[in-house]
């Protein structure tokens, strides 16, 4: 799979994607990044010493480091943690740049968030506003990390599965979809972020795989 266009402000150089949270999700978009001609540096909450085993098993492209070290090695960085944790992000590294959320509610692990429940807002809109001055962007948070590493096809493919994303910069889901595209997936565009919860936890597209034509119908089956 080829690897898709540059990143805003991408060099000659290969850019880098920066991972903060190294569990299922964080680990298989590494391996998918790396298969595609991208560097990694992945982090977690536990310190870079724990990556070790990781690291070895996807190879000299990858590297471990803190959060704030992914936050600003990347070109391009990823949050793949518990919701809960979702202010310890770094702010200062991640300005102007891509950020791509995976996360989700849930509120035996998080803990009640009275905005949520009410559906003031979601779950990418409260890391936006964390990051004022990044570009978030919501994928990956509606497909196991076994099928994100087993169900890539090459574009064109038959009953390809096609991945949700929602964000509130044209250019910056531009980018965002030409890696779901890389990594064997089609990308549907739900709109701005405030249109997320469309492919929350508990929605008819969060789950399932489902090709493009089927993801725009179960988006928009989607009820509050």
């Amino acid at each position: 799979m080829k690897r898709p266009g540059s990143f805003p402000g991408e060099a000659s150089h290969m850019a880098t994607i920066g991972i903060i949270g190294a569990g299922h999700i964080g680990s298989s978009l590494a391996k998918h990044a790396i298969a595609v001609g991208y560097d990694v540096v992945l982090s977690n909450s536990r310190g870079p010493e724990t990556l070790s085993d990781l690291i070895a098993t996807l190879g000299p492209k990858a590297r471990a480091g803190t959060p704030q070290e992914a936050a600003q090695a990347g070109e391009l960085v990823v949050v793949t943690i518990p919701l809960k944790n979702y202010k310890k992000v770094p702010v200062e590294p991640l300005v102007g740049k891509i950020v791509i959320d995976t996360n989700n509610y849930y509120p035996q692990r998080d803990g009640q968030f009275p905005e949520l429940d009410e559906e003031k807002t979601t779950t990418s809109e409260l890391l936006q506003a964390h990051l004022p001055r990044s570009k978030v962007v919501k994928a990956f948070n509606h497909i196991m990390a076994t099928h994100l590493t087993e169900q890539g096809q090459p574009a064109g493919s038959r009953n390809r599965r096609a991945l949700a994303i929602a964000g509130d910069d044209a250019e910056s889901k531009r980018v965002v979809a030409g890696l779901i595209d890389a990594f064997g997936f089609d990308a549907v565009d739900v709109g701005p972020l405030s249109e997320g919860w469309r492919f929350q936890r508990d929605r008819p597209a969060y789950g399932p795989r489902l090709t493009a034509e089927e993801m725009k119908d179960a988006l928009g089956k989607a009820q509050r």
